[in-house]
C-alpha cells in the first residue's frame, strides 16, 4: 500500500479543524458567553497533530466505516484531549507557560476562564457524540459515549493524572515507582485516550470480535509507545522543537521509564512496543499500512 503518512495526517488534521470550527459555530445558538467560547477556540483550534482524531478516522476507514461519524467522533476525542491539556497546564497541576508553541490557556486568558473552558470542552465532547448528527444509530452513539467516558475518567486519564501527582509527592513523601506501576500510570494517563481513539474507529467500522481484539492490542501498544516517546523527547528535545517546556519530568520526580531505566533501555522498550503495535495488525494485511505508519511516527516524532 503506497501511502504518504505525513500528507494523510495533515489532511485529516485539516478535516478535523473544519469540524471543530463547525461545532463551535453551532455553540452560538443558544449563545455561549463570548469570553468562554473564545478561550475554547484558543485551546482547540490552529495547533496540534490531531493524532487521536487521525486514529479514529483511519481505523474506521480501514473497516469502511462512516467517514462523517468518524470525523465527529474524532472532534469529540480532540475536545477531551485539549481540555486535559488546559487543566494540566494550570498552576495547581503542571504549571506550564507554553503549549503548542504559544502561551498556555490560563496565561492567555486567566485561571478561572481556563478551568471553565476545559469543563465546557469536556461536556461538548459528549454532546457531540450523543448528537444524531454523529450517527443515526443510537446504540453506536451510546457505545462511543461509553468508550470516551471510561477512557477519560477515574480509571483512565483523570485517574492517571492523580497517580502522577501522587508520584511527585504532592500529598505525602515522593513515591518511588517500579516499572509495573509506571506502566499502569501511563496506560491510564496517556494510553487510555489513544487506545480509545482506535476503539471508537473500530466501533464506527462495526469490527467483528477478531478485528476488534487486534485493534485493541494495537491501540494499547501504541499508547504505551507514545508516552515513552514523549518522555524521551522531554530529555532530548528543545522547547522550540516541542512547543512546550522540556526537562521538567526529572525535576518534579515524575515516574517515567526513562527516569527509571535511562535512555538506552527506554528506547529499546519503545522499539519493542512499536513492533508489537505493527504485528497486531497482521490480520488486515497491507490495508492497515497507514496505522502501521502511525506507530512508527509515534516513536520517531520530534514534537
Amino acid at each position: 500500500m503506497n501511502i504518504d503518512f505525513h500528507q494523510r495526517l495533515a489532511s485529516v488534521a485539516s478535516e478535523i479543524e473544519d469540524v471543530l470550527v463547525t461545532i463551535f459555530d453551532v455553540a452560538t445558538d443558544p449563545p455561549v458567553p463570548a469570553r468562554l467560547l473564545n478561550a475554547m477556540r484558543y485551546a482547540a483550534l490552529g495547533g496540534g497533530k490531531r493524532l487521536r482524531p487521525f486514529l479514529v478516522v483511519e481505523t474506521a476507514n480501514l473497516l469502511n466505516g462512516d467517514s462523517g461519524a468518524a470525523l465527529r467522533a474524532g472532534a469529540a476525542i480532540e475536545f477531551v484531549h485539549v481540555y486535559s491539556l488546559a487543566h494540566d497546564d494550570l498552576p495547581a497541576m503542571d504549571d506550564d507557560d507554553l503549549r503548542r508553541g504559544k502561551p498556555t490557556l490560563h496565561l492567555a486568558f486567566d485561571e478561572a476562564t481556563a478551568i471553565l473552558a476545559g469543563d465546557t470542552l469536556q461536556t461538548l465532547a459528549f454532546e457531540t457524540l450523543s448528537d444524531p448528527a454523529t450517527s443515526t444509530d443510537p446504540a453506536m452513539r451510546a457505545e462511543l459515549v461509553l468508550l470516551l467516558a471510561r477512557a477519560a475518567g477515574g480509571a483512565g486519564m483523570a485517574g492517571g493524572q492523580m497517580l502522577d501527582l501522587e508520584a511527585e509527592g504532592r500529598f505525602s513523601a515522593e513515591v518511588e515507582l517500579n516499572a509495573h506501576a509506571i506502566r499502569q500510570l501511563q496506560a491510564m494517563k496517556t494510553g487510555a485516550i489513544l487506545s480509545c481513539a482506535v476503539e471508537m474507529g473500530a466501533t464506527i467500522g462495526r469490527a467483528n470480535a477478531q478485528q476488534y481484539q487486534a485493534l485493541l492490542s494495537y491501540g494499547r501498544a501504541l499508547g504505551a509507545a507514545f508516552q515513552i516517546a514523549d518522555d524521551i523527547l522531554d530529555v532530548e528535545s528543545s522547547s522550540a522543537e516541542l512547543g512546550k517546556a522540556t526537562g521538567k519530568d526529572a525535576g518534579r520526580g515524575k515516574g517515567t521509564l526513562v527516569g527509571l531505566w535511562g535512555l538506552g533501555k527506554a528506547k529499546a522498550e519503545l522499539a519493542r512496543l512499536v513492533d508489537e503495535a505493527v504485528h497486531a495488525l497482521a490480520l488486515f494485511g497491507e490495508e492497515a499500512d497507514i496505522l502501521r505508519a502511525a506507530a512508527h511516527f509515534t516513536a520517531e516524532r520530534r514534537s
